[in-house]
């Protein structure tokens, strides 16, 4: 802004320096030019005067460099001239001021030289006898005239320029001062020029309005950073070049980066193929999905273009963990596979007995033999039925009544009724510990106990002994069922709760069962807001314990 007032100021300063030198120049080459004009008119007055009176013997006798006289008959040949021979000049009746005079008395005329350099001004006058006497001046031009005060008129120029430049200096500075030292955050106290009093005011307008804008923006930013900072779905926002704007806490965790990431390439994040290609089609298509596992989880990625004004100005990504969604689906689709052979293998059977029998090919001595297998397969697929009933209410949860349960006796109950099967897989089955009671729910409990009983009892060995043991650790009430069986190998033990999953598939189907015992004792230990601990060595047995705390309604009485 100074360099501009200072540029303005030297333009305005030469502009009128060159325009006064020009009007001076004109207006003394004019005033100048007038003076010898009428100067010259007062000399032919003086010398018509004189020729008319002496003749040709005033002009012999007149001596002057400045003026040349000429005395023109009246048919224009030359009678005398000052500084020319007469005989040799030409006829002058076509001059342009001797015509003048001949017809009224004077005549003036004015004629540049070839080189316009020089001019010639002419004045004449008739003399009484007819004749005109002629009088004539010669000057330089006014290129000529500024040409030979070049050097002063340069010199003007330099010194004023030269003045001008520190004069406006300072005055661009002096103007200036007042306007660097405007305070722009309070713009209403500033003393200065009363012209900038309009803009003054449009500024504090405008600060109001930033202020306004900035604090809805920011409270506007606090929400959204809540909001993605407790999600616990990755949110990424990516303007058009796949630059990360922002990422919240879970996108951070899922992508093992930190909050130095914004600013950066998303490929710098994550390199991988699959995941940039999406990110391009969601660019190209407006919207992609894709799945990817890291460390064992599974995530879907949905990515979503970003447009304003018909112009793409970025994309968000959201991550989904949808691995208990996924495993889900995996066990349903097992279970109906599991469910549907388990229902067919004792049907098949059924369906076979009694073909045979309606066909008679049974024999009569046979014949309760092949109702008797019938029966058993039949009570299979009751109790199978039974199982996925129990499965089906657990998962949805269904109200179940509480009531004060003594784990103790419950647990004697339970083993009383397995004491003959037991003995027939010639395994000893005892309780051992003290009375405890919490607020429960009994079939729970008591399905808890049989199920884990009748699958120790199941995989155990000869002669061996399944011990349940009821006490209490802290404000904790324990059951915990251990046997002397066959044990479970460590790359099993993570998946012996799922549905119809069995270490063993022949030794499973040699000693029975549905497969979803221990299925039923995780939802029923997950209903009952309890743990599952298992310690298993192959060859040396099986200790399962079920940790029982407080329950949503009522706190847990130990006794």
């Amino acid at each position: 802004m100074t360099k501009k007032v200072f540029k303005s100021i030297m333009i305005v300063a030469g502009t009128v320096l060159i325009a006064s030198l020009v009007i001076i120049m004109g207006c003394l080459y004019r005033y100048f030019s007038d003076v010898q004009v009428k100067q010259l008119e007062d000399e032919i007055s003086l010398a018509a005067v004189a020729v008319e009176k002496n003749g040709q013997e005033y002009l012999e006798g007149l001596q002057s460099r400045g003026y040349r006289l000429t005395w023109v008959a009246e048919n224009g040949d030359v009678i005398y001239d000052t500084q020319s021979d007469e005989e040799s000049m030409e006829n002058h009746a076509d001059r342009e001021e001797i015509q003048q005079a001949l017809h009224s008395k004077e005549g003036k005329s004015l004629r540049y030289s070839t080189t316009l350099l020089e001019k010639t001004f002419y004045c004449a006058r008739r003399l009484n006898d007819g004749s005109v006497l002629r009088i004539s001046v010669s000057s330089v031009t006014v290129w000529v005239l500024v040409l030979g005060m070049i050097q002063p008129i340069l010199i003007v120029i330099v010194v004023a320029l030269i003045l001008s430049g520190v004069l406006a200096s300072r005055i661009s500075k002096h103007i200036m001062e007042p306007l660097n030292s405007l305070d722009l955050e309070k713009p209403l106290e500033n003393d200065t020029y009363e012209e900038l009093a309009p803009l003054l005011n449009r500024i504090n307008k405008q600060h109001r309005q930033i202020d306004m804008q900035l604090s809805e923006l920011q409270r506007k930013n606090d929400e959204f950073a809540q909001i993605t900072h407790g999600m616990t779905e990755g949110l990424v926002l990516l303007n058009e070049n796949n630059v990360i704007l922002n990422i919240n806490p879970a996108a951070l965790e899922l992508f093992h980066t930190s909050h130095s990431c914004k600013g950066k390439d998303f490929l710098t994040v994550e390199r991988s193929h699959d995941v940039s290609h999406a990110i391009q089609d969601a660019f190209s298509n407006g919207h992609s999905e894709i799945r990817m596992e890291r460390e064992g989880k599974e995530y879907q990625l949905h990515i979503n273009r970003i447009e304003s004004n018909d112009a793409v100005i970025g994309a968000v990504v959201f991550a989904f963990d949808i691995t208990e969604a996924a495993f889900a689906e995996r066990n349903r689709r097992e279970f109906t596979a599991n469910v549907s052979h388990e229902l067919k293998t004792p049907l098949q059977s059924i369906m076979g007995s009694a073909e045979l029998m309606e066909n008679g090919l049974v024999k009569s001595e046979d014949m309760a033999r092949f109702v008797g297998h019938i029966r058993t397969e039949a009570g299979r697929l009751v109790t199978l039925i039974d199982d996925i009933i129990r499965l089906s209410q657990l998962d949805e949860g269904c109200d179940m009544p509480f009531e004060d349960v003594d784990l103790y006796e419950a647990a004697t109950d339970v083993t009383a009724g397995l004491v003959d099967i037991a003995a027939a897989k010639d395994v000893e089955i005892i309780v051992t510990g003290g009375t405890v009671k919490i607020k429960s729910v009994r079939r729970l409990l008591t399905e808890i106990i049989f199920n884990l009983c009748d699958n120790a009892i199941k995989y155990n060995k000869d002669s061996g002994t399944v011990e349940v043991s009821i006490n209490r650790q802290g404000n904790f009430a324990v059951i915990s069922v251990k046997d002397s069986g066959i044990g479970i190998p460590p790359e099993h033990q993570a998946r012996i709760f799922e549905r119809f999953y069995r270490v063993d598939k022949s030794r499973s189907k040699e000693s029975g069962g549905t497969g979803l015992g221990l299925s039923i004792v995780k939802h029923a230990v997950q209903y009952l807001n309890g743990k599952i601990n298992l310690q298993s060595s192959p060859g040396e047995g099986t200790t399962i314990q079920i940790f029982l705390q407080e329950n949503m309604n009522d706190a847990m009485q130990v006794s």
